[in-house]
């Protein structure tokens, strides 16, 4: 019976930061601090929905003839 060498956890996993739920920190940051994070592109709205979204971004940011990025 063949049993494998133990490994051992490396010293420098420590400095390995946890994986972060940008998801989670989206709903913390709009149920905390009413900061909204979305994707004019998200799957979840609806083409009115994504295009409100497009043109609040356009009317605080500027539009994308005016150095702003797009699809």
């Amino acid at each position: 019976m063949k049993i494998p060498a133990p490994r051992y956890p490396s010293p420098l996993g420590r400095f390995q930061p946890e994986p972060m739920d940008v998801e989670a920190t989206k709903r913390d940051g709009w149920q905390e601090h009413h900061i909204l994070v979305i994707s004019a592109n998200d799957k979840r709205l609806d083409l009115v929905e994504r295009e409100l979204i497009r043109r609040i971004g356009n009317r605080l940011y500027g539009s994308c003839a005016n150095g702003g990025c797009c699809d």
